[in-house]
């Protein structure tokens, strides 16, 4: 499975996402003997997962605070001809706007950048989730940020990356918040979740110019076979744009 785009390149940054997705989906419908899960999208914006997702036949609710976003979800999921729930609200008001013990998996995804509290976050979304699910959690890296900042001159934040606990690089940097692997897996462990594997994601597609893929027979899929490869080498996993980790409720 491929998220939409208007060129090949945006296949390559969602990949290890899909892939894992793709595997927990296949677990839980084998367990639970249902092949349409119910899944909830927190802070799931246009419909970039959420749409695709209702198109394989699953019960998709998108909760983002956005009027725009859910506004272009709903023609995005029109056009594709699924119905996706829409509600408005944070990540935070998840206990308030879905009952409990109705999601087979949630997806969590640059949302806690973003969020004042993330251990509430997260034991709200623990809170939706049936005896079982999963959440995904997708999430900035500060280690990329700082090579990022530094690619393109900036090296003084860079630096500031580095040095700053909350991984910005800047008073003006629109990210609040940025985590490791060990942080992301630290929160989801408080919250009761039993930690997957780490994946790096986005490591080479976000440093690879898009007129060396569009347009280049089997660039695109030589990309995505790298940015597979890459999501689990410890080193190039370390400098991922982002890092991808798989919770289960146990």
């Amino acid at each position: 499975m491929r998220a939409e785009g208007a060129t090949r390149t945006p296949a390559a940054r969602t990949a290890v996402v899909w892939d894992a997705l793709r595997e927990v989906l296949a677990e839980r419908a084998a367990s639970t003997r249902r092949q349409t899960l119910d899944i909830v999208d927190a802070g799931g914006g246009t419909g970039g997962f959420a749409v695709p997702l209702a198109v394989l036949g699953h019960t998709v609710t998108v909760v983002d605070p956005s009027p725009d976003s859910l506004a272009a979800l709903e023609r995005r999921a029109k056009e594709k001809g699924v119905g996706v729930r829409a509600l408005q609200g944070d990540a935070a008001d998840l206990g308030e706007l879905l009952d409990r013990d109705s999601a087979d998996l949630v997806l969590c995804h640059s949302v806690l950048e973003y969020v004042d509290d993330p251990i509430s976050a997260l034991t709200a979304v623990s809170g939706l989730l049936r005896r079982g699910g999963a959440v995904s959690v997708l999430a900035a890296n500060p280690v990329a940020s700082a090579i990022h900042r530094a690619l393109a001159g900036h090296f003084d934040e860079a630096r500031a990356v580095l040095d700053d606990p909350e991984g910005r690089w800047g008073d003006r940097d629109p990210t609040p918040h940025r985590y490791t692997a060990e942080a992301l897996s630290e929160l989801l462990a408080a919250t009761g979740f039993m930690v997957g594997a780490v994946h790096g994601v986005r490591v080479f597609a976000d440093l690879v110019p898009n007129r060396l893929v569009d347009g280049e027979p089997g660039a695109a899929e030589a990309l995505v076979a790298l940015e597979q490869a890459a999501a689990t080498h410890p080193a190039l996993r370390a400098i991922a744009t982002q890092l991808h980790l798989i919770g289960h409720k146990g």
